[in-house]
């Protein structure tokens, strides 16, 4: 496995991170909620196999990821590192910054969180965010050993990011940075310049969803003959620059784990490994994905539960490979068991939560709509 250095903290972390947002389901099924047996398997071989960075949330899996983290690697604590993420509006008051960091302490079962981040800094709330204090309290706890260092998710443009960086004396920082986002949300000036300010960097999002695991007819034909799958192509984007940290994967499934472990542990997945005509064939890839992807929608869950039901990241994602991939029938088929669930998109009201809840700022009414054209029909 390769290890970089996570900016001012020191810590030395794989660069292939676990992200324990999309941990394996009962059946492969939702609604039936975590495998707890898969999960903890998938877990520890991780930690057994060279992966030491984990990355969690307060709300990931309905506020059980962290305890299924906390079980399954209480035995390995002192050869892992873990990250977990407080959502600044479940803190609305001291007490609640305090009883927060305390739940998730008992749920880890650890004495110490080795990274505590604000999670999802966005630039409207960022002057709330200054005005309540909320750092004041997270140095606190590091004074008094709660947590080891401190850092912040962020979600939005290059302009607040910067800002951000520079007017709190952070030690890390996580963002979301793909081959096709390099011009959105940071941007990969921002990866330079949070990287070049000493902050550790680590990136969510970097398949866009798991999406840029598969690639289109259009993009495979630029990819050619060349063994690397498009997963790879889409991490060495990542991995080719130096001021990146961990690249955080959710991957709920162990032949994935494995593959994933194998391929960070290629002596070549280090800063600079892309040649300039590697970064070419990238750049077209990137050029012909956009031409295709009809919803940039990552899966993150931040829109759901819709009060209606609506199934709205589900929705989405057949689409999108409806549109991206050659499994055009099964997106469809997909939609009927969503619209016999009450799940699908004629149960929209219009209400417009979920859009000011969206990381990627999509209108989701009107997407939704053209979803619903393209994919229902389907009987069987």
């Amino acid at each position: 496995m390769q290890y970089r250095i996570l900016g001012k903290t020191g810590l030395r972390v794989s660069l292939l991170g676990m992200g324990c947002m999309r941990l394996p389901f009962v059946d492969g099924d939702c609604t039936k909620g975590v495998d707890l047996d898969a999960a903890i398997e998938l877990l520890q071989f991780a930690a057994d196999n060279g992966v030491n960075y984990f990355d969690n949330a307060f709300g990931y899996h309905g506020q059980e990821s962290e305890a299924i983290v906390g079980e399954a690697l209480e035995s390995r604590r002192d050869k892992v590192i873990l990250a977990t993420k407080q959502p600044w509006w479940v803190m609305p008051d001291d007490d609640s910054i305090r009883r927060n960091l305390e739940s998730t302490l008992k749920k880890m079962r650890t004495d110490c969180i080795d990274v505590y981040m604000l999670h999802r800094v966005i630039p409207e709330a960022w002057d709330d965010i200054k005005r309540r204090g909320i750092f004041e309290k997270f140095d606190g706890f590091r004074r008094e050993g709660l947590i080891k260092h401190i850092g912040f998710s962020y979600h939005g443009n290059f302009d607040t990011f910067k800002a951000v960086v520079t007017e709190y004396p952070w030690e890390m920082c996580m963002v979301q940075q793909n081959m096709l986002d390099i011009d959105t949300e940071v941007t990969q000036a921002g990866l330079e310049f949070a990287g070049d300010a000493g902050l550790g960097v680590t990136i969510m999002e970097p398949l866009r969803g798991g999406g840029l695991a598969f690639a289109p007819p259009g993009v495979r034909e630029i990819y050619g003959e060349n063994l690397r799958s498009p997963a790879e192509w889409a991490f060495r984007h990542l991995v080719d620059t130096a001021q990146v940290s961990s690249i955080v994967s959710g991957m709920a499934d162990i032949d994935v784990l494995k593959k994933n472990i194998a391929l960070f542990s290629q002596g070549d997945m280090v800063a600079g490994c892309l040649s300039s005509d590697e970064k070419k064939t990238i750049a077209a890839a990137r050029d012909a994905y956009k031409k295709i992807v009809s919803v940039p929608c990552t899966a993150c869950n931040y829109c759901v539960p819709c009060p209606e039901g609506v199934q709205i990241p589900g929705i989405f994602t057949q689409y999108n490979e409806f549109k991206m991939f050659e499994h055009s029938q099964n997106p469809r088929r997909v939609y009927m068991f969503t619209t016999r669930a009450g799940g699908d998109f004629t149960k929209c009201t219009g209400c417009a939560r979920c859009v000011k809840k969206c990381p990627q700022l999509i209108d989701i009414p009107k997407g939704l709509a053209v979803a619903h054209e393209a994919l229902k029909g389907w009987s069987e």
